[in-house]
């Protein structure tokens, strides 16, 4: 990477650092393995067709099965999942990350969280690979929600929760 890359790449990092995302974990089956990663590359994309997109990188143990088609469930973390979502990065590996958290098959394939907030089951229908990462579309296939609207937030390095004021919001 050039030196004028490398300098844009470090202040870059530090603006992103202070955008609170929600913590996701993302989950698949390929084969006989079950894979997890907990994630905030997450996006919705479209409302027609349903669909979102994850950006893993190449490095990921998750790469290769999406690489190669897996379709995929991205589980929205609660606030009272840290602990999940800390097992998922870095804690755990391989099937140790499915430990926590009560687990249940989709009728596509991954597994989804039960008690997260909410899973959205996608299927892969297209990837793009763009540096040192790969972007996936998911067409999603089915939803599962919770009353509860209390997500995890990850900013400078933590986790966090999203605590709304009573009384403030914006009009559309």
């Amino acid at each position: 990477m050039r030196t004028d890359q490398q300098e844009i790449a470090a202040a870059l990092r530090i603006g992103l650092r202070g955008m609170a995302k929600a913590v996701t974990v993302i989950s698949l089956c390929h084969g006989s393995k079950r894979y997890a990663m907990t994630a905030t590359a997450v996006n919705e994309l479209s409302m027609d067709p349903p669909s979102m997109l994850i950006c893993v990188n190449k490095s990921a143990s998750l790469f290769l099965p999406l690489n190669e088609g897996a379709h995929f469930c991205i589980n929205i973390l609660q606030a009272s999942q840290a602990e999940i979502g800390a097992h998922c990065s870095v804690k755990a590996r391989g099937e140790e990350r499915f430990a926590l958290g009560s687990w249940r098959n989709s009728e596509l394939g991954p597994l989804y969280l039960l008690d997260a907030q909410s899973s959205f089951i996608c299927r892969n229908v297209s990837k793009v690979e763009f540096g040192t990462h790969g972007i996936f579309v998911g067409q999603v296939e089915q939803v599962h929600l919770r009353e509860q609207n209390d997500p995890l937030v990850y900013m400078d390095g933590r986790y966090g929760a999203f605590r709304c004021r009573t009384g403030i919001g914006i009009d559309a």
